[in-house]
């Protein structure tokens, strides 16, 4: 296969498992880390290359290489958490710049040499979350929202090109992300109880979440598709909350989604 694909992340979790199956399938595979040099076990076949999304001038740094990338796997990202009314200016921007500005210039960078060479593929890695929004997490599913509406409206300028954006949507994953999520909370919120109580529900549904290979096969699944879908969702019982969530009143909806993570409504 005479394809290259860049995967953002690909240090750990799902970016880890993602470049891995690209390389089983035969191809040359690009990965990014804030630190190549430290990264532990890296995937066999990957070549690393450094990148800090919250330094515009590492992502402009790879310009030369994205022009040659025909596959884009937008995965790296910060997991937040706090109450809305405590969420710092600084933490916001800064996960703002990681989840969607970063991206997207990415993708910006990658684009027009997919639309030169009349086939690509971008994938967002986005969450569930975004769908299902959850009490303590408004600014990842802001995030979330975001990228996936860049890659909604995008995808029609491009289709025709034969370049396809796509959203992959991944429910609760066993990949450890808990001890990396980033928590702002004041010491006397009047937020700590239920706050407290949805963290421990998250981390535990994360702990008995699918696995990164499952996340990357779906991502593959995307990838390899004629026409991609405009969003693929895995984990959490997908097949099934997702007809749920259009059939259902949005009220029972927010309930569930309430129940799931201890929270009281």
């Amino acid at each position: 296969m005479d394809r290259t694909a860049l995967v953002t992340g690909a240090s750990s979790g799902i970016g880890l498992a993602t470049a891995a199956a690209l390389v089983a399938r035969g191809y040359r595979v690009l990965g990014t880390s804030r630190h190549p040099e430290t990264v532990g076990k890296p995937a066999e076949g990957v070549e690393y290359l450094p990148l800090d999304l919250t330094d515009p001038a590492s992502i402009e740094a790879l310009a030369g290489r994205l022009k040659t990338v025909d596959v884009l796997v937008n995965n790296a990202g910060e997991s937040q958490s706090g109450p809305f009314e405590e969420l710092p200016g600084e933490a916001l921007r800064r996960v703002f710049q990681v989840n969607v500005l970063g991206p997207v210039r990415l993708a910006q960078l990658t684009l027009p040499g997919m639309r030169e060479r009349g086939h690509g593929r971008v994938v967002m890695v986005g969450s569930m979350l975004a769908s299902f929004p959850l009490a303590y997490r408004s600014s990842y599913v802001a995030t979330k929202a975001a990228i996936k509406g860049f890659a909604n409206g995008a995808r029609h300028e491009y289709s025709p090109y034969g370049v396809w954006l796509t959203t992959v949507e991944p429910g609760a994953i066993a990949t450890g992300i808990s001890q990396r999520r980033t928590s702002y909370i004041e010491p006397d919120s009047p937020h700590r109880a239920q706050y407290e109580r949805m963290l421990a529900a998250l981390n535990r549904n994360e702990a008995a979440g699918v696995s990164a290979e499952r996340v990357a096969a779906t991502i593959v699944r995307a990838i390899e598709a004629s026409r991609p879908r405009q969003r693929y969702a895995v984990g959490s019982n997908a097949a099934v909350v997702f007809p749920l969530r259009r059939l259902a009143p949005i009220a029972l909806v927010e309930k569930l989604t309430h129940k799931r993570h201890d929270l009281a409504r």
